[in-house]
């Protein structure tokens, strides 16, 4: 099949004709998640604490594997799952820009600064959610997972799972491995061995292992050699 071309039209496709209007509602389907009118007011006051190591597009793509690990985990809260993934990196905006990335850096790392951002994280997230007036009954929930999402070992309730699973699930994406090839000065194939090493084994639900799996495997034979040889 010959590569695909940039498309202008809608008819400018290889079948050569339009079929939009044969698309299903999006409100029909499952996995499409957006952020309601709440988590757009939480997200817009998290922003501005985000800007550091690309932690807003790393948060609100989490939010969208947080999203679809709760179609699959009905039980869980996600009025603690969502807010919680949107807040959990607010806390790096307090520690020094230039020993940001010393607190993840391989060979390295500074477990003293993850502690601070998870602390750092909570009061802002606090602060935050108080400005909003999110509901009392799971602002505490939101806090204990954001102090202590990367830094504890265990998981407290199903809602810390898929938060700190969606956080951790991340790196495996394209967005994740862009990511982290810009942060260590690495080629694709090795963030991935290093993205997959922090993933792999640290995941809680079965429904993250099996998307973390995919989304590796998938990254590792776009990079394989048959791949390369198409062209």
């Amino acid at each position: 099949m010959a590569g695909m071309s940039h498309v202008t039209r809608a008819a400018d496709n290889q079948l050569g004709r339009d079929v939009s209007a044969y698309l299903p509602e999006r409100a029909a389907l499952r996995g499409l998640p957006e952020l309601d009118a709440v988590q757009q007011r939480i997200w817009e006051l998290a922003a501005p604490h985000l800007r550091v190591r690309g932690n807003d597009r790393h948060s609100l793509y989490a939010f969208g594997i947080a999203a679809a690990l709760l179609e699959l985990h009905p039980e869980a809260e996600a009025g603690v799952v969502l807010p919680a993934i949107l807040l959990h990196d607010v806390g790096w905006s307090r520690v020094p820009e230039d020993e940001v990335l010393e607190a993840i850096a391989p060979g390295g790392g500074r477990p003293d600064l993850v502690l601070l951002h998870e602390k750092e994280g909570a009061r802002l997230a606090g602060e935050i959610l108080a400005e909003v007036g999110y509901p009392g009954a799971h602002v505490g929930r939101i806090l204990e997972i954001i102090d202590g999402h990367d830094s504890r070992r265990e998981s407290l309730s199903i809602e810390d799972s898929i938060v700190k699973d969606a956080d951790k699930t991340w790196r495996v994406t394209p967005s994740g491995l862009d990511t982290i090839m810009g942060w260590f000065g690495l080629e694709r194939p090795e963030a991935l061995r290093l993205a997959a090493s922090r993933v792999h084994g640290h995941l809680f639900t079965d429904e993250a292992r099996a998307l973390a799996m995919g989304l590796t495997a998938l990254e590792s034979l776009a990079g394989s050699a048959q791949v390369g040889a198409l062209g």
